[in-house]
């Protein structure tokens, strides 16, 4: 994912789990940030959470990935504060076009 997003032009940042992806945030905070609901360490949902209690960083516009198609995980990540849900599976493509409306509209 990393690799196709620098290739469409965009600055991305990969890191390993959870707890990383909140660091990397609050050091350097992006303009959009992808999470994944199943992270190790600290879900994607704990880590919207934490962001949109952050004032610092409560802004940022946030695209959750869910490996599970229940209407349960997105209904939750939206009303965490999520932009955007994208299902797995997905193409690249399809997250391409995703970051950029999430953009172009500037959700938050």
């Amino acid at each position: 994912m990393v690799f196709k997003l620098t290739q469409a032009g965009f600055d991305a940042v990969g890191v390993t789990d959870g707890t990383a992806a909140l660091d990397a945030i609050e050091t350097d905070p992006p303009r959009l940030v992808i999470l994944d609901i199943m992270m190790p360490g600290m879900s994607g949902i704990d880590v919207l959470r934490k962001v949109r209690a952050n004032e610092a960083i409560n802004d940022l516009d946030v695209i959750l990935l869910s490996g599970r198609a229940r209407d349960a995980d997105v209904d939750t990540g939206f009303a965490t504060g999520a932009c955007d849900c994208v299902t797995e599976p997905f193409s690249p493509r399809e997250l391409l076009h995703r970051v950029n409306a999430v953009l172009t509209r500037g959700v938050r």
